[in-house]
């Protein structure tokens, strides 16, 4: 009961302080509407520090240095597991200033994030729309390119519910052929155990943050791109405790989507 009731108490807590937070970002987006750049920009500033707040409010503690590890190179393709909602705030609080996000077209739905993300600048996927998809991809590397950004991504495309690595979609490695950019894998242990999907309790855990070296993508191309996808994979999942790595599953079916 006290544990539902301080569930409650800290998502209440949290939706006050976004909404807060919300309307003072979203002023200076408007203000910066001309620059796309710029709004990127406030918006990462944005995530740096509602993500933090968000995870305190959560209770979840995460391991000090994370954020310079992540950060040391920019701007690079960051591309992270995802299990939790909690994952979200990881994402916005790392990403280095001057990183556009990823994000399926439903997060505009989200309360009061969804809305700045909306004028954002950021890029919104329609993943039930293959063509769409491949357009907002295309623009999403016309941006790194004339912006000088970087990109953060969720390769799996949906939380696991069991926190067990899901096959990764190649949209990355088609990124990263496009813009020569390093990809910095970003491994998130533990948030499945703190607030699940279709869930609104949270549990107050210790949140495990990994950056792995990041990989180099000069010698990606289309021809090799299914074994790039694959070392990237294996990477994540060797980095990731036993209770999340992938089930087995042929290679072929592991690193395959578009």
């Amino acid at each position: 009961m006290l544990a539902r009731l301080s569930s409650v108490l800290r998502l209440t807590v949290g939706a006050i302080y976004m909404a807060f937070a919300v309307a003072i970002f979203a002023v200076l987006v408007l203000v910066f509407l001309p620059s796309r750049s710029l709004r990127i920009r406030t918006c990462n500033v944005f995530g740096h520090v509602t993500g933090r707040v968000c995870l305190w409010l959560s209770g979840a503690s995460v391991p000090d240095g994370i954020a310079e590890q992540v950060r040391a190179t920019h701007p690079a393709i960051y591309i992270s597991n995802h299990t939790s909602m909690l994952d979200i705030f990881v994402g916005i609080w790392l990403a280095p200033i001057g990183t556009v996000g990823v994000a399926k077209k439903q997060v505009v739905y989200y309360p009061f994030f969804g809305q700045l993300y909306a004028i954002s600048g950021h890029i919104l996927l329609d993943r039930s729309n293959h063509a769409s998809a491949v357009d907002a991809l295309k623009e999403t590397a016309e941006i790194i390119r004339k912006y000088g950004i970087g990109v953060w991504m969720w390769p799996e495309g949906t939380r696991a519910k069991d926190g067990r690595l899901r096959p990764f979609k190649k949209g990355f490695a088609h990124l990263a052929i496009a813009t020569r950019l390093p990809i910095v894998p970003v491994v998130v242990t533990g948030a499945h155990k703190a607030m699940q999907k279709n869930s609104l309790t949270i549990r107050p855990t210790t949140l495990g943050l990994r950056a792995l070296p990041a990989i180099s993508t000069d010698d990606w191309t289309l021809e090799n791109l299914d074994e790039k996808v694959a070392q990237v994979y294996a990477a994540f999942d060797q980095a990731l405790p036993d209770e999340q790595k992938a089930l087995p599953l042929p290679p072929a079916d592991r690193a395959t989507g578009s």
